[in-house]
């Protein structure tokens, strides 16, 4: 039987504060949206045991909600159809933050990502979204009604760091299946940055440092580029001091370096796929060729558009820990709700 929810999202019904298990445990943004009155539960492990069935089985009593976040590799191949009859059948309530809606729009489908949705919808209590459009892509693939909440804020600017108008930073991983071609993307955002009359950097990881192609490195070595190996704490001062930041994913729905741009006021050009311009207004978008390929021209065109702009402001402040606390309400009224309705078995 079902109690009337709290006012706040603070008790559950069996008294103290709501106990909720994250999936992944932490990250920028599920640091940023977890209300403060909530206890977090689990290990800091890079792989959830919270996706392990027996795990879940074994301590389903030590928690009163599960919030999964959708989008890494490794949550999609365990969080499939066991997983989900699983927590049906103990009972537990499921939040789902769709942070990948699929491939996104204009990319080719994933069937496991597909799958991965799939289960984990048709079990959730409530779902998440960060964007309109994507809300509509769930609802009409999935047949599921999702709560928009906007991507909240995950970076404070440096007030002593400056921006060079100009300079164009392109962030390079490790080769996928959404940037097969680094030396493709590199040259077309070169050729972006100088016709614009700027230059460009780009950016890797320290981690991903062994993997950046020949191509660039030999771009670098002429002087043609400027690269820079970085740490991951450092990655919010690097994207501060450019003019334009170029998401290199040519599939996607949302991102989180886009909304650290927003915040250290980075200008941001984005493939049209998914849903990125409707995350933030101060996107210039780039096309693809059909089947997900990098569009060179396109991107060559949409660095020259940016750099043409004037250059971003930092994002307010007060405007965004407002939102964040915003934010926070929402996620704590619904873990209330869900925690309140929970049937014990």
């Amino acid at each position: 039987m079902s109690t009337d929810p709290p006012e706040t999202g603070g008790p559950s019904r069996r008294g103290g504060p709501v106990r909720v298990a994250t999936i992944p445990f932490g990250n920028p943004y599920v640091d940023a949206v977890l209300p403060p009155d909530v206890v977090r539960v689990g290990s800091s492990g890079e792989l959830s045991p919270w996706l392990d069935v027996t795990f879940l089985t074994e301590h389903a009593a030590e928690v009163d909600v599960l919030h999964l976040h959708t989008g890494a590799a490794d949550v999609a191949a365990m969080a499939v159809q066991c997983w989900a009859e699983t927590v049906r059948r103990l009972g537990i309530p499921l939040v789902v933050t769709v942070h990948r809606v699929g491939a996104g729009t204009g990319c080719p489908r994933d069937p496991a990502v597909d799958a991965h949705l799939e289960a984990v919808l048709s079990t959730a209590e409530v779902v998440f979204t960060l964007t309109r459009g994507a809300a509509d892509e769930i609802a009409e693939r999935f047949g599921r009604t999702a709560i928009v909440v906007a991507h909240p804020s995950v970076a404070i600017p440096d007030p002593e760091l400056g921006s060079e108008r100009g300079l164009v930073g392109l962030r390079l991983g490790r080769i996928s299946s959404a940037v097969p071609d680094p030396g493709a993307l590199v040259r077309a955002a070169l050729s972006g940055a100088v016709s614009g009359g700027g230059r460009l950097r780009v950016l890797v990881d320290a981690v991903d440092e062994p993997w950046i192609g020949s191509a660039v490195r030999k771009l670098a070595a002429a002087g043609d580029l400027e690269l820079v190996v970085h740490s991951a704490e450092d990655r919010p001062a690097q994207l501060q001091q450019l003019h334009v930041a170029v998401l290199a994913e040519a599939c996607g729905s949302h991102s989180r370096e886009l909304e650290v741009c927003r915040d250290v006021g980075t200008r941001v050009v984005a493939p049209s796929c998914g849903w990125f311009a409707d995350q933030w207004s101060d996107v210039v978008s780039f096309g693809n060729h059909e089947q997900g390929r990098l569009d060179p021209v396109s991107l060559t065109a949409a660095i020259g558009a940016a750099l043409a702009r004037p250059m971003s402001r930092p994002a307010d402040r007060q405007w965004r820990d407002e939102q964040r606390t915003a934010i926070r309400q929402v996620h704590a009224d619904v873990y209330a709700q869900v925690a309140a309705d929970r049937t014990w078995v």
